[in-house]
C-alpha cells in the first residue's frame, strides 16, 4: 500500500508520516514553507517540496505513485493568520483541495478503476458562532456551519468540495472536522506557546517567571497528535465515504488548566501578564465536538490524557533549548 500526506511538514502529518513508515508503509510526503523542524523528520519517509496551489505540482505526484490513500492535510491552518491573508488562506485551502480531486478525475480517464479513499482534514472552525449558541452542549456534525474568520469559511468550503466530488464523481471522500490537537513539534497554539515559554523562563527567569496569556477563560477539547492521526487512519479503512466525522477530545479543558499543569510538572508557579496580541477578534468560548459517530463507525478511543501531551512537550522544548546551545 502507498500513502500520500500532503502537508507532512506540519505537525500532524510529520507524525503520521513517521508512523506508517515505522510500520513498512510506503509513505510519500509533500511539504512547502514546512511549520516544523524537517531535520526532525525521519529519512525513511519520501518528502517532496509541493506547493499545492498550482496543480501540476500535486498531478505530478499523484500520477506517479498512484495512492490507495490520500490525507488531505496540507493548509494555511491558523485563524490568526487568515485575518491578515485571507487570500493566501482561501488559495491554499479551497484551491489545493481541488487539485487533488480533479487529479484523481484526470486519472480516472486512463485508469479508471483507480479509486483511494481521501481523507481531508476539515475543522471545528467551520462552526464557529453555532458553538456559542448551543449553551454548552457536545456539537454534532449536522449543526449549522456559522464560521467565525477566514481560516473558517475556507474549511467550510474544502469541506463541501469534498462531499460535491464524493456525490458527482465517486470519489471516495471522508470529511473530518478535527478540534483542537496538539503535541510535540506543534506551533503557534496555546498548549505549544505555553509549554516553550516555561521552557525559556526556567533557564532565563527561574527566580521570577513571567508567562504571557491571552484569555485563558475559554475552554477546549484539547486532543494529543497520536489520539488524532489514529482517528483519522481509522476512518480511512473504516470510515464511510461521503460522511463527515468530528474528531475531537471528549475532556474539556480551561485554558488556565494547562498552565497549572505546567506549573504541576516544572515545580513552579508563574506570574500572569495578559499580552493584548494574543487576544482574538472572536474567540468561541467553547470547543468540544460530539465524537459518538466516529466511535461507532471505527471503534476509535480516545487514550491520551493532556498531562501526558503536557510533561512531552515540556521535554521536547527542553531537548530543544539544550541543542540551541543555552
Amino acid at each position: 500500500m502507498a500513502v500520500l500526506i500532503t502537508g507532512a511538514g506540519g505537525m500532524v502529518g510529520s507524525h503520521m508520516a513517521e508512523i506508517m513508515a515505522w510500520e513498512g508503509i510506503e509513505v510519500i510526503g509533500t511539504y512547502y514553507k514546512p511549520t516544523v523542524d524537517m531535520c526532525e523528520i525521519s529519512d525513511d519517509i519520501k518528502m517532496i517540496e509541493c506547493d499545492v496551489r498550482y496543480p501540476k505540482n500535486i498531478e505530478k505526484i499523484i500520477k506517479h505513485y498512484m495512492p490507495d490513500q490520500i490525507y488531505h492535510l496540507a493548509a494555511q491552518s491558523y485563524p490568526t493568520v487568515s485575518w491578515d491573508k485571507p487570500y493566501e488562506t482561501m488559495d491554499i485551502n479551497i484551491g489545493g483541495t481541488i487539485a487533488v480531486f480533479e487529479t484523481i478525475k484526470e486519472i480516472r480517464k486512463d485508469c479508471p478503476h483507480y479509486n483511494p479513499v481521501v481523507i481531508v482534514a476539515c475543522s471545528s472552525a467551520e462552526y464557529g458562532q453555532t458553538l456559542e449558541e448551543m449553551d454548552n452542549e457536545k456539537v454534532k456534525e449536522s449543526v449549522q456551519l456559522k464560521p467565525l474568520h477566514p481560516y473558517g469559511v475556507s474549511k467550510v468550503g474544502q469541506d463541501l468540495l469534498a462531499y460535491q466530488y464524493f456525490a458527482n464523481d465517486g470519489i471516495r471522500t471522508i470529511r473530518a472536522r478535527i478540534f483542537n490537537t496538539t503535541g510535540t513539534r506543534k506551533r503557534n497554539d496555546v498548549t505549544s506557546d505555553f509549554t516553550k515559554r516555561a521552557i525559556e523562563q526556567l533557564y532565563v527567569n527561574c527566580e521570577n517567571p513571567v508567562l504571557s496569556v491571552g484569555n485563558i477563560n475559554t475552554e477546549r477539547a484539547i486532543m494529543d497528535v497520536k489520539d488524532l492521526i489514529a482517528a483519522l487512519r481509522a476512518l480511512a479503512e473504516k470510515g464511510k465515504a461521503g460522511e463527515v466525522y468530528n474528531i475531537s477530545s471528549e475532556k474539556v479543558y480551561k485554558i488556565s488548566d494547562i498552565i497549572h499543569m505546567i506549573e504541576n510538572e516544572l515545580k513552579i508557579q508563574f506570574q500572569l501578564h495578559v499580552d493584548k496580541k494574543l487576544l482574538r477578534p472572536t474567540d468561541e468560548r467553547i470547543i468540544v465536538g460530539d465524537v459518538e459517530k466516529l466511535k461507532k463507525d471505527t471503534g476509535w478511543e480516545q487514550r491520551v490524557n493532556l498531562e501526558q501531551t503536557v510533561k512531552e512537550m515540556l521535554e521536547y522544548w527542553k531537548c530543544k533549548y539544550k541543542k540551541q546551545g543555552a
